[in-house]
């Protein structure tokens, strides 16, 4: 699944100028404590699931439309653990996009985890421990999900998330 049809639009305006876009990511756990990862068919990394919303979605909803776009699992969200920015981010097309990222804790509902579309090359869950190689910012959005009542954490202005 390429841009969404409202970016291509925006896309024919503004060509590969910079584009300010929600975006929402989700740190699933299961029953076991383990947390849902998509490898990034873009990049290969490993990654927390993550969307761009659409025009008027709620960020919630959304997050969970794109779970299960993505891995076929169910999930409801519980609580946001952090709001920041991610970006800019140069596409391989050019594209330049900067995200306002919140960041949800979620809990695994129902669904057998899988490649769901064409965004990931693989999707797992993962002990805590036996995380494979990832960014700082899902590393933190990780740690930050495991706090049983942590406080929303806010990016400094100065710090990549």
């Amino acid at each position: 699944m390429g841009a969404p049809e409202f970016v291509l639009k925006l896309r024919e305006k503004i060509g590969n100028d910079a584009l300010w876009l929600p975006a929402v990511r989700g740190v699933v756990f299961n029953d076991d404590g383990q947390v849902l990862l998509g490898q990034r068919a873009d990049n290969g990394h490993w990654a927390l699931i993550t969307g761009m919303l659409e025009p008027g979605e709620h960020p919630a909803p959304g997050l969970v439309r794109e779970i299960f776009e993505e891995t076929a699992v169910v999930a409801r969200t519980e609580r946001i653990i952090g709001v920041g920015v991610v970006g800019p981010i140069t596409f391989p097309n050019g594209d330049v996009c900067d995200f306002l990222d919140i960041t949800f804790r979620c809990r695994y509902v129902s669904g057998e985890a899988r490649v769901n579309d064409d965004e990931s090359l693989a999707v797992g869950w993962f002990g805590l421990d036996e995380l494979p190689e990832m960014s700082a910012g899902n590393l933190e959005a990780i740690r930050l999900a495991t706090e049983p009542e942590g406080p929303v954490a806010y990016q400094p202005e100065d710090e990549g998330y």
